[in-house]
């Protein structure tokens, strides 16, 4: 007995700007957000959010949810990630797309990564015999504890002179052994995983291929449609990893209309026409909407690169330049300092008049979501002509 022929699904066709909707709705910025879920639920819907130590109108974790619901309180932004309910976390910190938080659901997802880390050399630091086994007793001994009050975060020297313990501590995180609870003045706080991660949780039963799977997949949820590149970088998996799950992921293959590459989509994202009001907003550069490169520029038209790290002559934008969202576009740029109860424009990139007010409207907003009861415009870089009119609409 032959088995039936299977006809192919056709390939849905989507326009460039039906993708770029979808990005916008699956990343929380089209519609209304759901604000009884709060922060949590923009942790649980974007499935990272990525931390890094530049803080200038607030951390980039801080920032994230910001972006999405508005002027929740940074207190209630650290409460929702690191505060356990009836003794169960609700996040944890490990590597995904970078140094990231991540609902504490998805643990089990990195064992692949976890089992990775324990079988490859040890970055180029080496441990005194003992070291390692010392920093498990004295966590199981006295309980959560950052590297300072485990014997010293660095020898005296540059930041990177990492102590023993210290080395210590992250490779046991790197191997899932330790966990991040909690950050405290910017410093990791360890615990043991066996206590800090729920019996149900704590396992690393899934193999490689089962994680990479269900990686793929919720990072083509989060991202709404993208490209092979697109979806492995949301984790940072390779795309050979990709590959050889995409097809078991329910993710669908689309084409998108003046997209050069293959492109994948949340059939669920497909189901529904994305329809809802838009959010108007500064961006981290850390934002998942914007932190790759290649993408914000397929889908925005809008070339942005972080400045942080570039020499102070050869910045274009700025320092810590955040992206200006509203109205489904990528409309400015900000580069935003604070002097007392101000805040300052450092310089300001516009993409043309019609940004004007929608600039003025996220620095206000901004403004009085970091206390400031003042904002004050320096330089409008590219479009001096507009400084005016971005002052007068301020005035507002």
């Amino acid at each position: 007995m032959t088995e039936p022929t299977r006809t192919p699904r056709p390939e849905a066709t989507l326009t460039a700007d039906e993708a770029r909707r979808l990005a916008l709705r699956a990343q929380g910025f089209l519609g209304a957000p759901d604000r009884k879920a709060g922060v949590r639920g923009v942790l649980r819907h974007l499935g990272a959010v990525q931390l890094d130590t530049i803080s200038v109108l607030a951390r980039s974790h801080e920032l994230i949810p910001y972006a999405r619901l508005g002027a929740v309180g940074r207190t209630t932004v650290e409460r929702a990630y690191w505060s356990a309910t009836a003794a169960r976390p609700h996040a944890f910190e490990y590597w995904s797309h970078a140094a990231c938080v991540l609902p504490i659901e998805e643990w089990p997802h990195f064992a692949f990564r976890r089992r990775a880390y324990r079988a490859r050399p040890h970055w180029h630091h080496d441990l005194p015999a003992g070291a390692y086994d010392q920093v498990i007793k004295q966590l199981r001994a006295e309980g959560p504890l950052t590297a300072t009050e485990l014997g010293g975060a660095k020898n005296k020297g540059e930041w990177w002179d990492w102590s023993d313990s210290k080395i210590a501590v992250e490779r046991a995180l790197m191997h899932g052994e330790v966990v991040c609870v909690e950050r405290r003045g910017w410093k990791r706080v360890y615990d043991l995983a066996e206590r800090a991660v729920p019996d149900d949780l704590l396992h690393d039963d899934l193999d490689d291929r089962e994680c990479l799977r269900r990686l793929v997949a919720l990072a083509g949820q989060a991202l709404g449609v993208g490209t092979r590149a697109d979806i492995a970088d949301y984790h940072r998996l390779k795309g050979e990893q990709f590959d050889t799950v995409v097809a078991d992921s329910g993710l669908v293959p689309v084409t998108v209309e003046g997209w050069d590459k293959p492109a994948w989509a949340d059939p669920e994202a497909l189901a529904a026409p994305p329809r809802g009001r838009h959010r108007t907003t500064l961006l981290s550069p850390f934002d998942s909407l914007v932190w790759e490169r290649a993408r914000t520029e397929r889908i925005f038209g809008f070339t942005h690169r972080l400045e942080a790290y570039v020499p102070k002559p050869k910045r274009i934008h700025g320092y810590f330049a955040m992206p200006v969202l509203a109205g489904g576009r990528l409309v400015g740029r900000v580069d935003p300092a604070r002097e007392g109860g101000t805040l300052v424009a450092k310089q300001v990139s516009l993409e043309g008049p019609k940004a004007v007010p929608a600039v003025a409207q996220a620095l206000l907003e901004a403004a009085e979501w970091v206390g400031c009861d003042a904002v004050r415009v320096e330089r409008v870089a590219d479009r001096p002509e507009l400084a005016a009119d971005l002052v007068r609409a301020l005035g507002r």
